[in-house]
């Protein structure tokens, strides 16, 4: 019989709702406390989501205190990285929200605190789970493209910008770059096997954000709305990045793999709100291969399986499974901190009109 596995809870907020109703759909795990730094906002967590047994508190490191497991970390982007050191020197598993952090360093800091405390630091990338995004990392590392060179990636909504925590730079660290850009990031740099970058060259800006017409919170907006980028990655590699939260236009095109021996094009799926379009936070809409076959320029169109997975259901799973059977992390931070390496380093290359090196101690 699988351990039964005491979990923490860190936030409160919209996210950490969909982590415990995932938590409480699995008999062997129990939701042993919640914390939050607003005063009664963990209480009422623990009321609303019907965590009887569930201790609140305001200090995540009296939570920390307790026999748990392992945690979740569902706070605002900025307060991901104390969280997490805190969590792992306190003995406990960690499973973060994406942006894995706000900067570089503390990214660094989080996967060296993993490897010296012996705890699994995994990071909250679902499309993973999805089929189609196992597909797509299926066919490229397969070889069927040959030496690839290029990669476009990114994608963009028309309409589609949040408001509250996440356009506060003291809260978010940033914008759409965090929120959407790290999930197509992770889409690419995972299908090619997590190369390492080595220089950005970004420009970023918030026209849609920073304007009433466009957003009700225009005077709190200080995130980027839109960001593009060429990074360099080692073994020769071009990534053409781009992203967007709002735009006059339905789409930034779909991702590319360009290889010597083919080229794989990718589409997202639409979604019931098309505002939300054209972004790699959900399902694979299309598949197609180009290639030449007995000299004749060909598209082959690959099946694009059609599931129920529960993509978030199944990342919290993965996370538990790896508790109970003392596997590594299923995402784990040491490959993240490289996704978390291209947004700092498209931050800083914004910032300063050049590009940017891109340093990672040896190992990362």
């Amino acid at each position: 019989m699988s351990k039964r596995v005491r979990i923490g809870i860190i936030g409160s907020g919209g996210i950490a709702g969909a982590h415990a109703r995932k938590y409480k759909d699995m008999p062997d795990v129990e939701i042993a406390a919640v914390a939050d730094i607003v005063p009664g906002k963990a209480q009422d967590f623990v009321n609303r989501m019907g965590l009887s047994e569930a201790k609140a508190f305001e200090d995540h490191r009296k939570l920390l205190e307790l026999d748990l497991d392992g945690v979740s970390i569902c706070t605002p982007n900025v307060a991901h990285y104390q969280t997490s050191v805190d969590a792992l020197r306190a003995g406990k598993h960690v499973l973060v929200e994406k942006p894995m952090s706000v900067t570089l360093e503390q990214a660094i800091e989080m996967v060296q605190t993993s490897d010296e405390t012996g705890k699994m630091l995994s990071v909250g990338f679902q499309p993973r789970y999805d089929p189609g995004m196992k597909e797509i990392k299926r066919i490229v590392q397969s070889g069927i493209l040959g030496k690839v060179y290029y990669v476009q990636t990114g994608g963009g909504r028309r309409r589609g910008m949040p408001g509250g925590t996440f356009i506060r730079k003291e809260l978010a660290g940033a914008g759409a770059l965090a929120d959407i850009g790290c999930y197509s990031l992770d889409m690419a740099l995972h299908s090619l096997g997590y190369p390492k970058p080595l220089t950005v060259s970004a420009y970023m800006s918030n026209y849609f954000g920073t304007n009433p017409k466009y957003h009700a919170e225009a005077d709190k907006f200080d995130v980027e709305d839109f960001g593009v980028a060429l990074i360099r990655l080692e073994g020769g590699l071009v990534l053409n990045f781009k992203i967007s939260w709002a735009m006059h236009m339905d789409s930034l095109g779909p991702t590319l793999f360009l290889g010597t021996e083919a080229g794989l094009k990718v589409a997202p799926a639409e979604k019931a709100d098309p505002r939300y379009n054209g972004v790699w936070d959900g399902v694979v809409g299309s598949i197609s291969l180009f290639h030449d076959v007995l000299g004749k320029q060909t598209e082959s169109a690959f099946h694009v399986p059609k599931h129920n997975v529960d993509i978030f259901y199944e990342k919290i799973r993965d996370f538990v499974k790896a508790i109970q059977e003392g596997r590594p992390a299923p995402i784990p931070g040491s490959q993240i901190v490289r996704n978390q390496a291209i947004i700092d380093g498209m931050l800083r290359s914004a910032a300063l009109g050049k590009e940017v090196d891109i340093h990672l101690p040896d190992g990362m």
